[in-house]
This record gives structure tokens, C-alpha cells and sequence, in this order.
């Protein structure tokens, strides 16, 4: 019986040459991949941003309403 070849993760054996072929193939799968995630993400970023954007705009204009109550003067004119 001869020893088994010792083998990689992805069940090649590991004395093959790594070939030009083999790299291209791994890295478009990688930037597949990469660009699925990116999509998602981006998505996220831009529904987040909007949230935060709708959020301070609220809170600005709350915020100017109770300081032009406060500082609103009443003024009343009589005729005499």
C-alpha cells in the first residue's frame, strides 16, 4: 500500500502546481462574492442614513417650536 497524498481543504492534492487558471477562477469567485456583500451593505447604509437624516430634521424642527414658544411675546393692543 502505497502512503495517501497529503490533500488541501478543498480535496487536491497539495503537490499540484497552482495554476494561472486556478487563481483566476478563485478570485472572480471572491469578487462575486464581495460585490453580493457590498450590495447588501450599501442598502443598509442608505435606509440608516435616511432614518438618521428624517430623524434630526424632526428633532431639529421640535426643538425650534419649543424655542419660538418660549421666547414668542404676547402683545396686546387696547384702544382707548
Amino acid at each position: 500500500m502505497s502512503p495517501a497524498a497529503p490533500r488541501a481543504a478543498s480535496g487536491r492534492p497539495t503537490h499540484d502546481k497552482i495554476t494561472r487558471d486556478d487563481l483566476e477562477s478563485k478570485f472572480r469567485e471572491l469578487q462575486g462574492e464581495v460585490e453580493v456583500v457590498s450590495e447588501e451593505a450599501m442598502n443598509k447604509v442608505l435606509v440608516v442614513g435616511a432614518v438618521v437624516v428624517a430623524a434630526v430634521v424632526i428633532v431639529a424642527f421640535a426643538l425650534g417650536r419649543r424655542r419660538g414658544n418660549k421666547r414668542r411675546t404676547v402683545v396686546e393692543i387696547r384702544r382707548i
